[in-house]
This record gives structure tokens, sequence and C-alpha cells, in this order.
């Protein structure tokens, strides 16, 4: 168990240990117990009655926050030809095939999300052990493996987020940062948790969405009550 500090512990004497929020309860607790220096994330967790050892019970998904993640995103493009050209016109923020690949095997790894066309997927998929540990490799369940570069590179910039339940059958994502104010978190919570229910697997039985907690970077995790789940993303 790690050892917490004075800050931290201050902080968690202020939450109700055995109180379930309603979501704008909680989040607004996250904004106003942060305490860092800098503008802290806030982080949501999600704990499924699947069993994530099964196949048929996986739950991985992307969603765009409406909100976006409040931060630059800086994407890499692994194209040639005109889809290159597609990706500088999207804003990717770096282009190329063979020359970036040589690049990231020198140890670089200077941007966020990395997409690439199928084309591309012979060459990247030599370098799939450098990124794969890192998440930045290309795939195509969360649309990053596409010729439609333009469109990826976009969703990518404007806050899309790959997500996949853990061994331990809990999901997490960043929902934004403190800066946002809770109700920008808060629609982005409802979106999030809105692509959460819609991949409910078929052979997922009893309770699917067990229990949520937020927690700013430094700050403990708030509960929250799932009663108010349906509500959220009406």
């Amino acid at each position: 168990m790690p050892k917490r500090g004075k800050k931290y512990l201050e902080t968690k004497s202020k939450i109700e240990a055995h109180k379930r929020y309603s979501f704008l309860e909680a989040v607004q607790k996250a904004i106003d117990l942060a305490y860092a220096k800098f503008d802290e994330s806030i982080d949501v967790a999600v704990r499924l009655g699947v069993d994530p050892r099964h196949a048929d019970q996986m739950v991985r998904g992307t969603v765009v926050l409406p909100n976006g993640l409040g931060k630059e995103v800086k994407v890499l493009v692994f194209a040639k030809g005109e889809k290159e050209k597609e990706a500088l016109d999207a804003n990717a923020d770096f282009v190329g095939s063979d020359d970036l690949i040589d690049k990231i095997k020198q140890g670089w790894f200077g941007f966020d999300k990395a997409v690439a066309t199928p084309d591309m997927m012979g060459a990247v998929g030599k370098i799939g052990k450098l990124l794969g540990p890192r998440g930045l490799m290309p795939n195509a369940k969360t649309g990053t493996v596409t010729f439609d570069v333009a469109k990826a590179v976009s969703e990518l910039k404007a806050g899309k987020i790959d997500f996949r339940v853990e061994k331990a059958g809990i999901v997490h994502a960043p929902m934004g940062k403190v800066s946002f104010g809770a109700q920008k978190i808060v629609e982005n919570i409802s979106a999030f948790l809105e692509t959460i229910l819609r991949l409910k697997p078929s052979s997922s039985k009893g309770t699917y969405i067990k229990s949520i907690a937020i927690s700013t970077t430094m700050g403990p995790g708030i509960k929250i009550d799932t009663a108010f789940v349906k509500d959220l993303v009406k």
C-alpha cells in the first residue's frame, strides 16, 4: 500500500466514504478538492459485470468526447502518396512512411496517437513491439487503420479516446481537465457511458455497470450512484 501524502489524506477526509454521489455532485467535489499546482485530469473508472477472459465478453471501443480532453493531441500518420497529402491537409503533426518507422526504431516517440493506411500495416507491423506497449499501435477496431485518414486525424484531434476493459473488469478513461468545469466533464462522461452501454455483450448476465468512481490526477476516488446512469445518458 503506497504511503499517501498529507494533502491527499486531507482531501480524502472530506469525501463521505459510504456515500454514493450523483454525477454532478461527484465531479464538482473532485474539482473543488483538486489541490495540485497544475491543471489535473479527471478520470472515470467503471467496473463492469463481465469476464474479459471470455472473448465474447470483451468490451472495447472508441468515443469522441464532446468537449475534448483539454490538451493538444499530436497525431502521426503512416501513409504514402495522396493519403500523405490528405493527412497533412487534416493537420496531422507527422506524416511519412519508412522515414518515420526508422525514426521510431531509433527511439523517437514524440506523438500521442498513430494512424496508418491499410497498405502501410505490413511495414508498421515490424515496429509493433515498440508501439504496442505504449498504446500507439494503429488498430482497425479503434478506427486508426483506415484509408479515411482525414476523418481519423480530425476525430483524434477533437478528443477521440479508445478504451478496453481490463482483466479485473474495469474500464479507465480520461474525461478532461479540472479547468473544464463540472458541466463539460459530466457531458463527456455521459457520451462515454452511452458508448459503454451500447457495447454491452449479449453474454453478460446480471448487473452490467456495477460501480463508477471518478478521481483527479492526484486525488482519491469519489463513488457515484449507478442509479443515475440511465438519467445521465438520456
